[in-house]
């Protein structure tokens, strides 16, 4: 089966596209670098012909409210537009768990965006929401730097690994489509701070996280559930624990 993965050079494109051919699917990943262009149309003819799954994985290059939202906007847009033409039987696209949850983030408005599109658009699809990928843990502490200190949520998270969601959206794009949001989240749920804290140790960073209830995620306010499932989920099976060794080395 020819499946085309948008954004199949990034993090969880990659993986998806080598778990797909491994399973003995032709995986095209597609990216600007390929020649293909979500965002202005260019290639998607050419690469959606004969497809009959199309992976959205792709990512804004900028997290600015107005750019991220005429990401996603027009990529969605033309990605449905030419799927349609090419008949394409399953649309797939990666979101993120909570995007409905917190309307003060543009990147999250802009998510929700995205998944309104896909429903309207008369393309069957599934979509995937994820939680933060444990890849990002760093980069979160960075993020809630105040006079030399993360200051982060005493919140509920529940990041899930990469492998882990390129596996799942693997998957999904295998099966029928669902025609609806699905969640999936990593295997160990905590407060924020302790998980990242516990990031931190791991990778002998010295830094002092100050638990600040307060504390925005990524400029969106966020209360004890924002970040996590509300109901049933599909979890992944790598253990924080077992990232943490990873992330070691």
């Amino acid at each position: 089966m020819k499946i085309v993965v948008i954004g199949g050079s990034g993090l969880i494109g990659a993986k998806t596209v080598a778990i797909l051919r491994a399973k003995g699917h032709e995986a095209v990943a597609a990216s600007p670098r390929s020649g293909v262009n979500a965002v202005t149309g260019e290639g998607l003819a050419q690469a959606l012909e004969g497809a009959q799954v199309v992976i959205d994985v792709s990512n804004a290059p900028s997290w600015a409210p107005d750019d991220v939202m005429a990401f996603f906007r027009d990529s969605t847009l033309n990605l449905t537009k030419a799927e349609a033409h090419a008949g394409v039987r399953h649309h797939v696209a990666l979101s993120v768990v909570g995007t409905d949850r917190m309307p003060d983030n543009g990147y999250f408005r802009a998510k929700v965006e995205q998944e309104k599109l896909i429903a309207a658009s008369g393309v069957p699809y599934s979509i995937v929401r994820a939680t933060q990928f444990m890849e990002f843990l760093g980069g979160i502490a960075d993020a809630g730097m105040i006079d030399g200190k993360p200051h982060l949520s005493p919140h509920q998270f529940q990041p899930i690994a990469a492998d882990d969601v390129a596996a799942i959206v693997a998957d999904v794009a295998l099966g029928a489509p669902l025609d609806r949001v699905t969640d999936i989240a990593g295997p160990e749920r905590a407060p924020m701070n302790e998980i990242i804290g516990r990031y931190l140790k791991a990778t002998e960073d010295a830094r002092e996280i100050v638990a600040d209830k307060d504390a925005s995620y990524f400029g969106g306010t966020i209360d004890e559930l924002s970040l996590v499932p509300l109901g049933e989920a599909r979890l992944g099976q790598v253990a924080l624990e077992d990232w943490l060794r990873r992330a070691k080395t």
